[in-house]
């Protein structure tokens, strides 16, 4: 009997390959920490994706030009120098063809010196965008990539095996090749990368990484209604990976003036900047800065922005009204009260509605204490609401991000509001079980979507409120303060009841004297 085989799906074709990047990470790193480790697996991911494209992109003009045979791998490195301006103008950077990461990984397990290799190459690389529009975008790239790290083994010969087993690994994954347009496929290995290592490495590495479904969503409720915007940002970017998600939801080409951000980690930093060049968005399209943006923020000259998500770091200390100057910085001034120096929270929010553009819409994820506490958040909330600013307040499901359980909320600002209400919405039941935590699926952000696009009410879901009456209730803009949660315990008829107990009480007592007579009976016959 024979038996035909189903084509295999793309996702599926995804989750297999999911699986085997994951099983591959995991085997690699032996007793390295998995959060410590992925600089190596997605540094050398990262190598991989600019020497294919590199290369991918010389041999096609070339080819185009009439030499059909032309292969840039193959090239000396004398005869390269050709088109090493071209290419550091095009992609930011160069890599000669020994430098190569297919070249490099062939010649690994006879390079006796393969620390001492990899470690010019990273810097001719990084090295190559001196004194370009491009530096930089591209300094200290690699970093984190420390190929003579006491973490990879005790001695250089047992770190060279790690590093041989490393670039045989990350070269066998079956990423395509660039003709097939799998660009994507890098991306999308890094992005479950990142997910996994945060899911695994607790609040150590899940502070810097919103799930992709809430990344979605927040960049869908920005952008309703438009097919193009100016420029997205983010003020503590993480990964990148909220940015990011504007490819997806409208495309590279759609966000004309590029995708801005900062982050205060420098090992997150350098990971954001490889995801937008694993992402194949060019170094002219993404801006970010590494600092404390509520301090030192990066991108005054750049400011406003069209599109702002942010999931920012939950209840970290700042210096609030410690510091004699902020209470003027035209961020934070026109609330007149700093954010508790214990709760940066709403500095963060401040700092985003002081850049946001007039025709703009921005999504924070804040926690629930932020809606309802009194003190100065109670009157930064107070020039939100008077100022007419906020527009929705969206409730999530608890237990979505990683290292910790809370039910966050959607926070929604913009300037030009049409009504003088908030929409609240009460989500905290769209979602599915999957492993072990919550997880957004397609059609909770659909539901969501459409009860933020149509602002209608909807019984125990949303509710339109005016400003007026979040004000009498002192401000408080927590979500369950106004959508009423739907009871869902049984109705009881309470006269039907009651005739029920009667019918039990008359047929019990029917029953014991039945049994009364039984027994008088009895003790007759005895």
């Amino acid at each position: 009997m024979s038996t035909t085989m189903a084509p295999v799906s793309k996702e599926a074709q995804r989750a297999e390959l999911h699986k085997t990047i994951w099983r591959i990470a995991n085997d690699l790193r032996g007793s390295v920490d998995g959060w410590d480790f992925k600089s190596y697996v997605l540094g050398i991911l990262f190598y991989r994706f600019i020497s294919e494209n590199i290369a991918a992109n010389i041999d096609s003009l070339e080819h185009e030009a009439g030499d059909a045979s032309f292969d840039y791998a193959l090239l000396p490195d004398d005869e390269a120098e050709f088109v090493r301006d071209d290419v550091v103008e095009d992609k930011g950077f160069f890599i000669l063809p020994s430098e190569l990461f297919a070249n490099v990984r062939r010649r690994a397990p006879q390079d006796v010196n393969l620390n001492e290799t990899l470690e010019r190459v990273f810097k001719n690389i990084e090295g190559s965008a001196l004194g370009t529009a491009s530096e930089d975008d591209i300094k200290g790239l690699f970093d984190d990539l420390d190929v003579n790290s006491n973490k990879l083994g005790a001695t250089v010969e047992q770190r060279n095996k790690k590093l041989v087993k490393l670039l045989d690994a990350i070269g066998d994954l079956p990423l395509g090749n660039f003709q097939d347009n799998s660009i994507d496929l890098f991306g999308d290995a890094y992005e479950y990368l990142m997910q996994m290592y945060a899911a695994n490495a607790g609040k150590s590495g899940g502070e810097y990484y919103t799930p992709q479904e809430v990344s979605e969503l927040l960049a869908r409720i920005t952008v309703v209604g438009k097919t193009t915007v100016k420029n997205v940002y983010d003020p503590a970017c993480g990964s990148g990976s909220l940015l990011l998600k504007f490819v997806k939801v409208l495309g590279k080409e759609k966000v004309r003036q590029g995708f801005f951000g900062q982050e205060i980690n420098l090992t997150t930093y350098n990971l954001a900047r490889i995801n937008m060049f694993l992402h194949d968005v060019g170094y002219e399209k993404f801006h970010l800065g590494h600092g404390d943006t509520l301090i030192d923020p990066a991108h005054w000259d750049d400011e406003p922005f069209e599109a702002i998500v942010s999931n920012p770091p939950y209840s970290i200390k700042w210096e609030g009204d410690a510091n004699p100057l902020l209470i003027n910085d035209e961020r934070f001034a026109p609330a007149g009260v700093l954010a508790p120096k214990s709760k940066a929270d709403l500095a963060f929010t401040m700092h985003m509605l002081s850049w946001l553009a007039v025709t703009g819409t921005a999504a924070i994820v804040e926690f629930p204490g932020v809606l309802y506490r009194g003190g100065a958040e109670r009157k930064i909330r107070q020039y939100l609401i008077d100022n007419n600013y906020v527009d929705a307040v969206i409730q999530l499901p608890a237990d979505l991000f990683f290292g910790t359980t809370i039910a966050t909320c959607i926070l929604v600002l913009k300037k030009s509001k049409k009504t003088n209400d908030v929409l609240f919405i009460d989500a905290s039941a769209e979602f599915k079980r999957v492993g072990n935590k919550n997880k957004l699926l397609e059609e909770n952000q659909t539901k969501i979507l459409d009860a933020f696009t149509t602002r209608e009410n909807i019984d125990h879901f949303a509710k339109r409120v005016s400003n007026h009456d979040i004000a009498a209730n002192d401000y408080n803009i927590a979500v369950s303060s106004y959508v009423e949660t739907e009871d869902t315990r049984e109705e009881v008829d309470i006269t039907a009841l009651n005739a029920e107990i009667a019918r039990i009480v008359a047929r019990q007592a029917e029953l014991r004297a039945q049994i009364d007579g039984i027994v008088a009976d009895l003790e007759g016959e005895g």
